[in-house]
Order: C-alpha cells, then sequence, then structure tokens
C-alpha cells in the first residue's frame, strides 16, 4: 500500500488521528454527547464545535500530503483549534461543570497541541 510506504509511520499515524479525531468532534458537536462528554445544546456550540472538528480534521488532511506548504496550513489549523476550544470554554458555550467534561477539553486540547509541536519537530521529513 503506497499510501502507509510514502511517509514516516509516524506523520501518519498523527495525520490519521486527526481526522478521526476531528470527525468525532463534527460528531460530538450535534449529538451533544461523546463517551459521557457533553457538550452544549446551543445552535452557536454546535456550529462551531462542528467548525473546530472540521478544521481538526482538515489539517490532518493537509499532513498527510507530506508537502511543507499544506503542512504549514495545518500547523495554522492546529493553533484555530486550541484558541476555539479556549474560546469555547471562555465563552460558556462548552460545559466545564462537572470534571469529566473539564478533563475532556484539557485533554483534547493538550493532544492538539502535542499533534502540534509533533508536526513541527518532523518539518524536515516534509517536501518542498
Amino acid at each position: 500500500m503506497k499510501f502507509f510506504r510514502s511517509r514516516p509511520l509516524g506523520i501518519t499515524i498523527v495525520g490519521l488521528l486527526m481526522v478521526l479525531f476531528g470527525l468525532a468532534e463534527v460528531t460530538t458537536a450535534f449529538t451533544h454527547d461523546f463517551f459521557g462528554i457533553k457538550t452544549s445544546a446551543l445552535n452557536a456550540a454546535s456550529y462551531l464545535s462542528a467548525l473546530i472538528g472540521a478544521l481538526y480534521a482538515a489539517a490532518g488532511v493537509l499532513v498527510l500530503t507530506m508537502k511543507r506548504r499544506p503542512a504549514a496550513i495545518a500547523l495554522l489549523l492546529l493553533a484555530i483549534v486550541i484558541v476555539g476550544r479556549i474560546v469555547l470554554v471562555g465563552s460558556g458555550l462548552y460545559p466545564t461543570e462537572s470534571a469529566e467534561n473539564t478533563l475532556a477539553i484539557i485533554a483534547g486540547t493538550t493532544i492538539v497541541a502535542v499533534f502540534a509541536v509533533y508536526i513541527a519537530l518532523k518539518w524536515r521529513s516534509f517536501s518542498e
């Protein structure tokens, strides 16, 4: 399978996880429940969460191209995802009244940041 041979395994895994996690975030935005994690049922929160998830998934697709320019855009999208998550919490659109929800947003945001750092550290693996 050329798809997996054309890029380092770590970048492939990170890119695929970003797509998977982004799509999970889009799903959660509209179902308001993901493995017991609750999100606000307000329309604004749903659409913003879905947008954040879509940007996350798009970043994963861009990383999988193994090109520097798309990877740079992916890093920008990941930064927007992090800021977007902070805005959702700060505006009260993402409920944090339970420890489970609070830990989920912290863990999810940390994972996004770790993916961004990993991509930056693997910058030389991406071609012009």
